[in-house]
């Protein structure tokens, strides 16, 4: 691995991921609607994201919002997803589901990893909603998932930096542990000293106003909690290249 660590940035544009790409991303997490968190991008923007960047575009396989818990049509989404996505190009994918009971869903993911071979695959933040996080990554690993993302059970992963060095040395190399969430400029010296990681994953987004000249400020394309209409949010090539900085300082 260049420089001793790899930095993934998660982008739900083009702009963003040619953005990422340029501000020395190593890798693209590809995703719709970040604001849910991440769901699974069309294959429109996968086909043309990769004709933009040359570095490794990962999908998101996530079939809406909201909790882990998938039903077995929900499943068949995901699957007819990952074909799609494979046969248009993605490096590797990102998925996670859990049981009720909070428990890696083994028996699922199972299901999903045998269709995404030979592609690597990442368990997405569902691990931190999970009930026992230390049985939760040995599950990971028995699966043979590549790597795990996660904010350490916590709001963000600075706030969960205990919990991630601790997966770090609990790992011991058989998984890579990928910290992700609110990581910035101001964090990530800390957060990388203090866990060991080798990778990490960020957004790096800051806001883009709307070309639009005419605007209606009384209708709402979505709910009270969407994104707004005239304000976009994209990947920061400055900001990218700050945390790239960083961690080739550090590592």
């Amino acid at each position: 691995m260049a420089d001793g660590f790899l930095m993934e940035v998660c982008v739900d544009s083009v702009e963003s991921a040619i953005n990422a790409e340029r501000g020395g991303a190593s890798r693209i997490e590809l995703c719709s609607s970040l604001l849910e968190g991440g769901i699974t991008p069309s294959i429109g923007l996968l086909q043309v994201v990769k004709q933009y960047v040359q570095i490794p575009v990962f999908t998101m396989i996530r079939p809406r919002g909201g909790d882990f818990l998938y039903s077995d049509r929900e499943l068949e989404v995901m699957k007819t997803d990952i074909h799609l996505c494979k046969s248009n190009g993605a490096d590797g994918l990102v998925f996670g589901a859990l049981t009720e009971d909070g428990r890696i869903d083994a028996e699922l993911s199972m299901e999903l990893l045998a269709i995404s071979r030979p592609l690597p695959v990442t368990f997405h933040r569902a691990f931190d909603m999970v009930h026992d996080p230390v049985v939760a990554i040995e599950t990971l690993i028995s699966l043979g998932f590549e790597r795990v993302l996660t904010s350490g059970c916590d709001a963000t992963a600075l706030e969960g930096l205990p919990l991630i060095k601790r997966l770090v040395e609990q790992a011991k190399g058989r998984i890579i542990v990928m910290p992700g969430g609110g990581i910035t400029e101001r964090n990530l010296q800390r957060i990388l000293e203090g866990s060991s990681a080798q990778e990490f994953h960020c957004s790096a987004r800051c806001n883009k106003e709307s070309s639009m000249k005419f605007r209606n400020s009384n209708v709402k394309m979505g709910a009270s909690l969407s994104a707004p209409e005239y304000s976009l949010k994209v990947a920061d090539v400055s900001t990218i290249r700050t945390l790239n900085a960083i961690a080739k300082n550090i590592l």
